[in-house]
């Protein structure tokens, strides 16, 4: 597909438009009662519908959550060279899967 400037900048402009007025209409309605029930009702049914996908990337992942976990801890309590010395399995899968440099 090619399109010429004068189309692209048309598509642009549209779709920079369309953007503007959903964004409006947003910050008209987010504060009503009834599109707060509908809101918290489809995340609802999101949650209900993917619990086991979520549940089951967990456990696929559960390793490397754990070993992310207590980097984050030994990060935020400034004891890295601590988590290196015994957690060296940890720190190692965190590297192999390029999470730390």
């Amino acid at each position: 597909m090619n399109y010429s400037e004068n189309e692209i900048q048309n598509i642009l402009r549209l779709y920079s438009k369309k953007k503007e007025y959903e964004k409006q209409r947003y910050e008209l309605i987010k504060d009503t009662d009834e599109f707060k029930i509908k809101n918290r009702l489809r995340a609802k049914n999101h949650y209900d519908n993917n619990k086991e996908k979520k549940l089951q990337k967990y456990q696929d992942n559960k390793e490397i959550m754990n070993a992310k976990s207590s980097y984050y801890y030994y990060k935020k309590t400034d004891k890295l060279e601590i988590f290196k010395e015994k957690n060296s399995e940890k720190y190692e899968l965190l590297k192999s899967i390029n999470f730390i440099e």
